[in-house]
């Protein structure tokens, strides 16, 4: 036994793929169950597709990597429901790919975030976080306003997004580039996260 032991750990090789395996059944044995799991995969009442200028919006927080400082996932202790509201539900994000739930959190977690503010609001904040909130540490995303939203882009991507099962109409793919025509960067994220939160349970 201990020989065999003392193979494995002196061949790096066969070490780096055993762990491999290792972590691939590890997150296999997470994963799976929860695929067949009716409430993972069902969205909630109310909720739907991203709309044009929300899903545009949405791919532009991506971009910005805004993910890296803001988590949206309300965890289920009580000084979370507290300030943020209901606990974040498996059904609200059924339609994120990928989902933004993550765990660090340099700037608040914004999945109630929708409704809080006024877009006036948002709009001072991307452009200049301390004219708001003056302590930020947050950067500032004065391109957001000049860049505008690529219409075609934004339908194509529905179209990916509906093969792989995602509810759009042939008329919702359609109206995409009208839904945008003109429309800033700085707005299509304003628009996403307005939306943010706004179909979930009330109550902590």
């Amino acid at each position: 036994m201990s020989h065999s032991h003392e193979k494995v750990e002196t061949n790096v090789g066969l070490m780096a793929v055993l762990i491999a395996v290792a972590v691939s059944f590890g997150g296999l044995a997470e994963i799976v169950p929860l695929m067949f799991q009716a409430e993972a995969i069902k969205p909630l009442p109310g909720v739907k597709p991203y709309p044009a200028l929300q899903l545009a919006g949405r791919d532009v927080y991506v971009r910005e990597g805004c993910y890296n400082c803001h988590s949206q996932m309300v965890r289920t202790l009580r000084f979370e429901t507290e300030r943020y509201g209901h606990y974040s539900l498996a059904g609200e994000s059924v339609y994120d790919h990928p989902f933004q739930w993550g765990s660090k959190r340099t700037g608040p977690d914004l999945a109630r975030v929708g409704g809080r503010y006024s877009d006036d609001w948002h709009r001072v904040h991307l452009l200049n976080p301390r004219d708001v909130v003056p302590e930020s540490n947050m950067p500032s995303f004065p391109w957001l306003a000049e860049n505008r939203i690529d219409g075609a882009d934004v339908e194509r991507r529905m179209r990916a997004l509906k093969r792989i099962g995602d509810p759009y109409t042939n008329e919702d793919i359609a109206g995409a580039q009208a839904a945008v025509n003109g429309k800033t960067e700085l707005e299509a994220v304003v628009a996403y996260l307005q939306g943010l939160g706004k179909h979930a349970p009330r109550g902590g």
